[in-house]
């Protein structure tokens, strides 16, 4: 049985006068990989940032439709902002550690959520810098700058500081898209690894990262969900005219 972490329907968002979001529907399902792929402009960013309210931070940004998180509206006024972003992290396209050191970066967040003991917050270095395969190549120098880090180690520091606050869900903002090909498959066998204890929504242009790594595939146009399917469906045999169009390459 497939349980729904997030369900989305009927949800439109306008910046303004500019609807950049119209009657998106889909579901994010526990401990799966959900991949959002489209043309530059169609909406997956955006429609990433609603999922734990970063678009708040728009002039301008309105929304419309039902948005749940494990069964509660957050977009519902009662939403607690700050919970909500501890329950679904977020990794942007651009690494951005914090100019601090390695370990300081990692202990921020529990932190700010209460945690005091140097011991416990030892082994939250420890085990967020293990789930995100960084521990071996940085746990001889902790106290260093996270700035001295390549930008894959970075990128993969900012997913254990993400990890450090037991995040359920994890979004993906084009994660490898300032990586090379070697810090890419990193992130990538990550993100596959994480699933199994984490959500993983992944927004990417490269479309043989979505095939690789994800269950589950949207197809967006235009502020529009064309197709949302199993990632095998998707590829193999879509629906929509225009996913074919759109995964042979014939348009995009």
């Amino acid at each position: 049985m497939n349980e729904n972490v997030i369900e989305i329907e009927g949800f439109n968002l306008w910046y303004g006068a500019n609807q950049a979001l119209i009657d998106v529907a889909m579901n994010v399902q526990k401990n799966k990989i959900t991949a959002l792929i489209g043309p530059s402009g169609c909406g997956k960013s955006t429609l990433l940032r609603c999922m734990n309210r970063m678009n708040d931070l728009v002039d301008g940004c309105r929304v419309e439709g039902k948005l749940l998180f494990r069964g509660q509206d957050i977009y519902d006024k009662s939403t607690d902002i700050i919970l909500l972003r501890k329950k679904i992290g977020m990794i942007f396209q651009k690494p951005n550690p914090f100019p601090m050191s390695i370990r300081d970066n990692i202990t921020y967040g529990p932190k700010i959520h209460g945690v005091t003991k140097e011991g416990d917050l030892d082994g939250i270095v420890e085990r967020s810098l293990k789930q995100a395969a960084l521990w071996d190549e940085v746990e001889d120098r902790l106290d260093q700058s996270a700035l001295s880090l390549s930008g894959g180690q970075q990128q993969r520091l900012c997913i254990a500081r993400t990890l450090s606050i037991n995040p359920e869900v994890i979004l993906m903002d084009e994660p490898t898209s300032a990586l090379d090909p070697i810090a890419t498959s990193k992130i990538e066998d990550l993100a596959v690894d994480l699933q199994k204890d984490y959500t993983v929504v992944i927004v990417t242009h490269n479309m043989q990262q979505a095939a690789r790594i994800s269950d589950l595939t949207g197809f967006m146009y235009i502020g529009k969900m064309v197709e949302f399917d199993r990632t095998d469906r998707i590829f193999n045999k879509p629906s929509e005219d225009l996913t074919e169009r759109y995964i042979t390459g014939r348009f995009g």
